[in-house]
């Protein structure tokens, strides 16, 4: 993943936030949206594209575009600053590859412990039995 690839993809657009602001919203543009297309990008290699497509299948549209909004505060640089970290933050998360589960083998003493276990059950149920003259 090259970070300063993918900061030159990026596509930002101002917008007029909604919410409360009074006269402020009314005339200033202070929403940021954020949009990455995924399929275009230069700065991410084959796999990491297959891995962001399943990963964040129900944040893409259908074209594979990722759109995010900011409009937490009434600035608008401050908005598309955060944006952008959570863009960064998302692309992170779902570019961690886990680890693979390795099955691990049954310890031999567990199982003669358990076998053991077994034929003593056994014994006190055969004991109980009336002897067979």
């Amino acid at each position: 993943m090259d970070t300063d690839k993918i900061t030159s993809e990026l596509q930002y657009k101002a917008v007029r936030s909604s919410g409360s602001g009074g006269q402020n919203v009314n005339k200033v543009a202070s929403k940021v949206v954020l949009t990455f297309d995924v399929n275009a990008s230069q700065g991410l290699s084959d796999e990491e594209k297959a891995r962001l497509k399943s990963k964040l299948n129900s944040r893409l549209t259908t074209d594979s575009l990722l759109i995010l909004n900011g409009e937490e505060d009434r600035s608008q640089l401050k908005n598309k600053k955060l944006v952008t970290q959570r863009f960064f933050e998302i692309l992170k998360m779902a570019l961690v590859v886990p680890k693979t589960r390795k099955a691990t083998k049954i310890p031999r003493a567990a199982i003669e412990k358990r076998i053991k276990d077994k034929r003593n059950a056994s014994e006190i149920k055969q004991s109980r039995k009336k002897p067979n003259y």
